[in-house]
């Protein structure tokens, strides 16, 4: 009984770990192939560094803290974002305030989520990738998802095998036998995660190795007068809305 629900959980754990290894062999071919440029010379700067640290959605946080910080957006900590000065300092910041919509006010949370595809944040990433510094779009996602699959061919190994032990309990079937059978795919799988962890998880992140390096050795430039705001958005970009210390501007980020 427990042989015919051995082969799907060979199956299914070998064509995972084979995809996986696969796509991790065209990533470090990628990687190899694009000769990053200098930090300097593709322009890190607070947003750059938040698209590194937390993708489309943190260089947008950091965009509203920005912008509430310097009295152009009132963020409320009920979930509601107000326009207070309707004339944007960069294309990012016209792109918020047209997202408000010709009303200046919108929920926060639909703000957020419409900036995360905004073309404006997604020019961030894009000249991070040709520079080397992010990882694509369709390798980070490729790579996540073939995780997932090596993650659900151990499960099913798991579960065919506690199924295999019950249904062989009534004939009197050793379960020692489906033990060792089914260490097989459990093995394959749980090393091929093991793996995963060193060589294929550094391209499941925003920033590719290249890009995890710059977010370790990049120092912004602080200007003495605003070493208290710097400090925060610097934080923004690396933390998120966690390292926000106003109580009520953290909730508003929230929403």
């Amino acid at each position: 009984m427990w042989l015919l629900l051995l082969i799907p959980a060979c199956v299914a754990a070998v064509l995972s770990c084979m995809r996986l290894v696969r796509i991790a062999a065209t990533a470090d071919a990628l990687a190899g192939a694009d000769a990053p440029r200098p930090a300097e010379a593709v322009g890190i700067g607070l947003y750059e560094t938040a698209y590194l640290a937390g993708g489309p959605a943190r260089v947008v946080d950091l965009a509203l803290v920005l912008m509430a910080s310097r009295g152009r957006l009132h963020l409320a900590h009920t979930g509601w974002t107000s326009v207070v000065d309707p004339q944007g300092r960069s294309r990012l910041e016209r792109a918020l305030i047209a997202a408000v919509g010709p009303e200046g006010q919108c929920r926060t949370g639909e703000l957020r989520q419409a900036m995360a595809s905004h073309p404006t944040v997604m020019e961030v990433g894009a000249r991070l990738s040709l520079a080397g510094l992010a990882t694509p779009a369709a390798v980070r996602q490729s790579t996540a998802t073939a995780v997932r699959h090596v993650r659900q061919a151990l499960l099913l190994a798991l579960v065919l095998l506690g199924t295999a032990i019950i249904l062989g309990a009534p004939a009197g079937e050793d379960p020692a036998a489906a033990f060792a059978w089914f260490a097989l795919p459990v093995i394959l799988t749980s090393g091929t995660l093991l793996m995963a962890r060193v060589d294929v998880y550094p391209y499941t992140r925003w920033a590719s190795p290249a890009g995890q390096e710059v977010l370790r050795v990049v120092r912004l430039p602080r200007q003495e007068a605003a070493d208290r705001e710097q400090e925060l958005l610097t934080a923004v970009a690396m933390a998120g809305p966690a390292a926000v210390q106003d109580a009520r501007l953290r909730a508003a980020l929230r929403h």
